[in-house]
């Protein structure tokens, strides 16, 4: 399936093959965690203002994967990472490995201790995967129109989720 990055139908088909793929869960069943991850604002990306997604994961059971709002981001994660569209992409394709580019600080911690995301960090490989199981395409591999496009769609459905 074909998904855009940064959209309700990503998360939510990610979800689904992840619930529906037993080698995800097996994998991260040692794993308890609620990570959020900010995607920062970039106006050439389409992306006006950040973007917060969270996983919450229980004995790696998949409970939520979703958008937030920074209210409930503050309230329930128990870490949150923030990159650029341009670095989140590097990792989501799988030219760039999470754990180095934390380590370079090119992913920063914004909440959490950096000792529990090494704990958690050889199981992001299994995570990333769950989240590329669709084809994502990017926003600066669109068109004019498909930037605009996606635009007006984001706004649309962050006024819906209220995020």
């Amino acid at each position: 399936m074909d998904c855009i990055y940064c959209t309700p139908e990503w998360l939510e088909e990610s979800a689904r093959i992840y619930r529906a793929t037993p080698r995800f869960q097996e994998t991260l069943k040692r794993v308890s965690v609620r990570v959020f991850y900010r995607i920062t604002a970039e106006s050439n990306w389409g992306i006006d203002l950040d973007f917060i997604f969270g996983a919450f994961v229980t004995h790696g059971v998949l409970n939520d994967l979703r958008f937030f709002s920074e209210d409930e981001t503050k309230e329930k994660a128990e870490f949150v990472m923030a990159a650029s569209p341009q670095q989140w992409k590097l990792i989501l394709r799988k030219e760039h490995k999470f754990l180095t580019d934390f380590m370079l600080g090119k992913i920063k911690l914004e909440s959490g201790s950096k000792v529990g995301v090494l704990g958690i960090a050889p199981y992001a490989d299994t995570f990333i995967d769950a989240l590329t199981q669709v084809n994502l395409q990017f926003q600066d591999e669109m068109s004019p129109q498909q930037l605009n496009e996606y635009r007006e769609y984001a706004s649309q459905f962050r006024s819906k989720l209220g995020v």
